[in-house]
């Protein structure tokens, strides 16, 4: 073996040491924009929602109702005509608690606008700056709920909608609600396991089948009745 032969050859153990720094540079890359994809960005606050589940609680009973609901959907509409002013009254009355999860399924049925993560984002914006009042937005928002294949409410419109339910809307709360603040939040929301659509109920913690009926899918499944 000649003297050359036995040299190490440094320069291609440098350009070796090279290529493995930027692949593990472009490997981090890939790791931390897939995790920012995935992210569900800001997260509200307010100890009235649960930052794990997305569920937003009203009231304090004994007996735990559980909602998902997309705010274009109109069987979730329908619900809250036929069964919401029951739930609201066993909320008044102490008698549960009312877990709302706003969910967004039907993004695809407001002609591209997003309509049901706008609204959800708006929701959960309401219910961290102003929890007292919450429900009465929640409540407006299907009572004014636009149909499917509409461009549903502006993001001006949902502040005004919130000021009209009583909702203290500061600069801060109405930049949320026409930044959308809690969009990516509200997207990443899911139905909960057994559930195919909204609404979803479940009353302590089983699925309920929805008849639109209070007296069968709320009242006759609560323990404190």
């Amino acid at each position: 073996m000649t003297a050359a032969a036995g040299k190490t050859n440094w320069f291609a153990v440098w350009v070796s040491v090279a290529v493995v720094a930027v692949l593990a540079v472009v490997v981090g890359l890939v790791v931390w924009m897939n995790n920012s994809a995935s992210a569900p960005g800001p997260v509200p606050a307010s100890s009235g929602i649960d930052q794990e589940t997305g569920a937003i609680t009203f009231g304090d009973g004994p007996d735990t109702v559980a909602t998902w609901v997309d705010f274009m959907c109109p069987y979730c509409g329908q619900f809250e005509e036929t069964e919401g002013k029951t739930i609201a009254e066993l909320v008044d009355d102490g008698s549960v608690t009312l877990e709302v999860y706003p969910v967004s399924i039907l993004d695809r049925l407001s002609q591209g606008t997003e309509y049901s993560s706008r609204a959800a984002s708006a929701m959960y914006a309401v219910a961290d700056a102003d929890p007292e009042n919450a429900y009465s937005f929640f409540r407006a928002l299907f009572e004014e709920q636009p149909a499917e294949q509409t461009a549903g409410m502006t993001d001006e419109e949902l502040v005004q909608l919130a000021k009209d339910a009583g909702v203290d809307v500061t600069a801060d709360l109405e930049s949320a609600i026409l930044d959308h603040e809690f969009i990516e939040f509200a997207k990443s929301q899911e139905l909960p396991e057994g559930a195919s659509g909204t609404p979803t109920l479940k009353v302590n913690d089983e699925l309920v089948q929805v008849t639109f009926d209070p007296e069968v899918d709320i009242l006759a499944n609560l323990t404190s009745q």
